[in-house]
């Protein structure tokens, strides 16, 4: 294979990686939305830093001022977690099989729960 050819081949690699990015991060900003706006927030403050992760400790009922201990090395991912559990708490779904689930096929969990007909916001 000559030089060319690989260029070829890599730049090819990165324009698929590229568009599948491109697709997966609308996926989960479009269910975000769809969730925020199920609990009665604005859509529009998932995309805005740091207001997402306000709103998110709001609708699961945890203090705001827990984003500022995300900031924190190791605490953050503990944090993050219970975070999450609230939020999915919040859509009648807090064990740990969804936290699970959430965290490690965030693609496949969030859609499903912005969309499902079966997941209302209980708050």
């Amino acid at each position: 294979m000559n030089n060319e050819a690989a260029m070829a081949a890599a730049a090819g690699s990165m324009l698929l990686f590229s568009v599948i990015g491109l697709i997966v991060g609308i996926l989960v900003i479009v269910s975000e939305w769809r969730l925020f706006e199920k609990a009665g927030e604005p859509g529009w403050a998932c995309i805005v830093p740091i207001y997402n992760a306000i709103v998110m400790l709001k609708i699961g009922g945890n203090p705001w001022y827990w984003v500022l201990l995300m900031f924190i090395p190791v605490i953050n991912i503990i944090i993050g977690i219970m975070a999450l559990q609230g939020f999915l708490k919040a859509y009648g779904r807090g064990d740990i099989g969804s936290v699970l689930l959430a965290l490690f096929f965030p693609v496949i969990y969030f859609p499903y729960l912005a969309f499902s007909k079966n997941v209302q916001y209980v708050g």
